[in-house]
Formats: C-alpha cells, sequence, structure tokens
C-alpha cells in the first residue's frame, strides 16, 4: 500500500455556507448559456429537456448526498469510484470531475467579460476575463471561510437579482411569444438541447468537494444540498420561461448576456434600468466563478494528495490553510481555455465532464450497496435503487446527445482520458492501493 501523508482542510463551513456553495456554483447557469439551448430545439423544446434535465438532478443530488455524507472526502466522485471500483474507476472520475469544474471557470469568465463588454463595449472581452481569473484565484488563496463567507453575501444578492429580473419582465410575458416557433428542429432538438439544460444546474454536485471543511458534515450536507437545489429548480423554470415570453427568443438565443437584453428589448433602448441590472448581472457570474474555482481546487488538491497528480499540488499553505498550487494550475488551464475556445464549446466540454462523472457516482453507489452494505449512511437515497438508476439513465442518454451532436468536441474529451489512462499505467499508479481515510472500507479485526 502506498504510504501517504494525507493533510487536512479546516472544518468552518455551515449549511448556510454549504447552501449559498450549492446556489453560487450553479447561480450563472440562469444568466448564461441556457439560451443557446434555444439555438438548437425552440422554447418548446427547451422547455420539455429542462424538465427532464431537472428530473435527473433532482434524483441524482438525493442519491449523490447518499455518498457525499457516507464518504466526505474532499475528493468527491473520485473517492466514491476509487472505493467502489479501485485504481480506474477512480481516475475515470476524477478525470470527468476535473473537466467539469476546471471548463466550467473560463465559460463563466468569458460570460463575465461580455457583460463588462454590454456595459463598456471599448473593454475587451478576453482581457476582462483574464482579469477576473487573477482576482478570484488571489481570494480564493486568502482562506476557505472568508470566501465561504463572500459566497453567502454574493450568492444573496445574485438570487435578489434574479428575483427582480423576473419582477421586470413579467408584466411584458406574453405566450404567443414564447410558443412561437417551439419545436423548429422537431424531437431531435431537444436531445441537441440537454447539454445546455445540464447548465442550469451543473456545479452543485462541487459541494462534495468542500466536504472535509463542514461542521458535522453528515447532517449538514443533505441541507446545503436540498436547499440548494429547491432554489435552482424555482428560478430556472421562471428565468426561462419568463424571458422566452418578452420577444422574437431568436434574438437571444446566441447572446453571452441575455437577460439584460431582454430587459432591454421589454423596456426599450436606452434605458437606466438595462445598465443598472446588467452590472448587479455580474454578482452572479462572479457567484458561480468563484465557486467553481474553490471547487475545482479541491479536486486538484484530493486527486495530489492521492497521488495521481504531481504530489506539490496537495500542498497546503501555512498561514491560509488553501491548496495554493490547486487553485494556481486550475487558474492555468482556465487560462489557455480562454485563448483557445469558445463559450458553446466550453460550455459543452464542461457539462460532458459532469454526465460522466454523474454516471460513474451513481454505478459506485449501486456497487457500494452491494460491497460495502454496513457502510454508515447517515442520509440513504429515497426510493432505491429508483431514484439514481433514473438518474444514470438520463446522464447516459444526455452524454449519447453531446456525442452524437459535438462529435469532434467528444473525441478531444475521450482522447484526452485514454491519454491520461495510458500515463497512469506506465506510471505503474494502477497497482498502488491508497490508505487515506474513506479511501477504502476500514478492516474489521
Amino acid at each position: 500500500m502506498a504510504n501517504v501523508k494525507t493533510e487536512y482542510l479546516k472544518r468552518v463551513l455551515k449549511p448556510i455556507h454549504l447552501w449559498a456553495i450549492a446556489v453560487g456554483l450553479v447561480i450563472s447557469g440562469e444568466y448564461f448559456g441556457w439560451n443557446l439551448g434555444w439555438g438548437v430545439s425552440g422554447t418548446i423544446g427547451f422547455l420539455i429537456a429542462t424538465l427532464v434535465i431537472t428530473v435527473m438532478y433532482i434524483t441524482f443530488i438525493f442519491s449523490y448526498t447518499e455518498l457525499t455524507t457516507a464518504i466526505p472526502h474532499a475528493g468527491g466522485a473520485f473517492a466514491y469510484a476509487y472505493r467502489a471500483m479501485g485504481p480506474f474507476g477512480g481516475l475515470v472520475a476524477g478525470y470527468a470531475t476535473l473537466i467539469d469544474f476546471l471548463f466550467a471557470t473560463p465559460a463563466i469568465a468569458f460570460a463575465l467579460g461580455a457583460y463588462i463588454h454590454f456595459l463598456y463595449p471599448e473593454i475587451s472581452v478576453l482581457y476582462s476575463a483574464l482579469f477576473f481569473n487573477v482576482v478570484f484565484i488571489v481570494i480564493n488563496i486568502l482562506g476557505v471561510k472568508e470566501s465561504a463567507n463572500f459566497s453567502v453575501f454574493i450568492t444573496l444578492l445574485a438570487v435578489a437579482e434574479l428575483l427582480l429580473f423576473m419582477g421586470i419582465v413579467s408584466p411584458h410575458f406574453k405566450m404567443s411569444n414564447f410558443v412561437s416557433h417551439p419545436m423548429p428542429f422537431g424531437y431531435s432538438g431537444i436531445f441537441a438541447a440537454l447539454p445546455y439544460a445540464v447548465w442550469f444546474y451543473l456545479a452543485i454536485e462541487g459541494v462534495a468537494m468542500v466536504a472535509e471543511e463542514v461542521k458535522e458534515p453528515k447532517r449538514n450536507i443533505p441541507k446545503g444540498y436540498i436547499s440548494g437545489l429547491a432554489t435552482l429548480i424555482f428560478l430556472a423554470l421562471g428565468v426561462m420561461i419568463l424571458t422566452g415570453g418578452i420577444s422574437d427568443w431568436r434574438k437571444l438565443s446566441g447572446l453571452d448576456y441575455p437577460l439584460p437584453e431582454a430587459i432591454n428589448i421589454a423596456l426599450g433602448k436606452g434605458n437606466n434600468l438595462t445598465k443598472i441590472f446588467a452590472s448587479i448581472g455580474l454578482f452572479g457570474l462572479i457567484a458561480s466563478f468563484h465557486g467553481t474555482i474553490l471547487a475545482s481546487s479541491r479536486q486538484v488538491f484530493a486527486m495530489a494528495r492521492s497521488g495521481y497528480m504531481p504530489r506539490f499540488l496537495s500542498n497546503i499553505n501555512h498561514k491560509f490553510k488553501t491548496p495554493h498550487w490547486a487553485i494556481i494550475s486550475g487558474g492555468v488551464i482556465s487560462f489557455i481555455a480562454l485563448y483557445t475556445g469558445t463559450t458553446n464549446q466550453i460550455v459543452v466540454i464542461s457539462v460532458m465532464g459532469a454526465v460522466l462523472m454523474y454516471m460513474m457516482s451513481m454505478i459506485s453507489l449501486f456497487i457500494l450497496r452491494v460491497k460495502e452494505p454496513n457502510l454508515e449512511r447517515p442520509f440513504a437515497s429515497p426510493f432505491y435503487p429508483v431514484f439514481p438508476f433514473v438518474a444514470l439513465i438520463i446522464s447516459a442518454v444526455t452524454l449519447f446527445a453531446i456525442i452524437y451532436f459535438n462529435f469532434i468536441l467528444s473525441i478531444y474529451f475521450f482522447v484526452g482520458l485514454a491519454g491520461v489512462s495510458v500515463v497512469f499505467v506506465l506510471m505503474g499508479k494502477h497497482k498502488i492501493k491508497l490508505v487515506e481515510d474513506f479511501m477504502v472500507a476500514p478492516i474489521n479485526l
């Protein structure tokens, strides 16, 4: 067995922090990205896709919480899959999770840049995105409690703004606009829209990445997940439906700033409220940007601590007690993605990582139920095995849809996984058994 020196993170997070992290991680999905789904499915087609994905997330989160509370490890799905399926299972789940969060970060950075550009056209989208990258790397290095308190503040502002948005545009909603060109691509459009519907909820699973930093995780993690998901379902459906009824939805389907433009259409060009909304709209994007950096760095930290990535990435800053090298490395990946990709491409790659990770997590849950029936499960998945099975099937269908409609990007994704697997074997990592807390079942003497 590998003799792993385990370093631990501070337990400082409470349920309000978890709610803020859960909602904050995701809430940018209500501000941009989802509207790209209209372009491939129409409003009704996308509504159907969103309802399917909402069912997937309800069943997934209730099932995933069983794993998170039973195995509160910063590696999240990586740790669950390792414990259930061994080194290769951990590798696949860890790779998928890294792609999920590391690519969500630059996608949100692009949207931040687009909002700034909407307000001040002379400012470059790219340079704004790079600036936000640097600022929030520094904030995350300064400390998890400090960054979590910031999450609470910024997430509350973001939720309040979305409620304000719904209040402003609802008097201008017309059902005739929403049902105009409802499914221009037929039923195939529903499948093409699935990855964009995932963007409404993608990254909520990131709460698992801070499990080692939660006070009383077995009691508090379910509270954070369930309250966060309920908030997001309400906001996602409200924003999507109301925005679709403001005008011809095709005017908004390709923008990185659909909400300010929707207010612009509703209230008229040049209305001061439009720019005010766009200004405070940055809060929602900042909340998710901050949260994805937090979650991705914990994934890098956990995998490096386990020897699946360079060991120095698991070093913890002695002053701030945060994994500073893991945070910085994620920033480097984000910089590269910003220079080489588009928002649409980065969103699709991030979603691909997410749904593969969901599949690996649900498979891990089924295996652990058989392999370790006596594992302490403070929160058991309700309606087992129906909930995890539904989550697994919808995730698999979504992954197939992404591959079918984005074949070239899918090749890049799976070539990357194959390359990582080859290096993993050549280094002999598949033969090394980990002895970290929660990574293996305890030995009953």
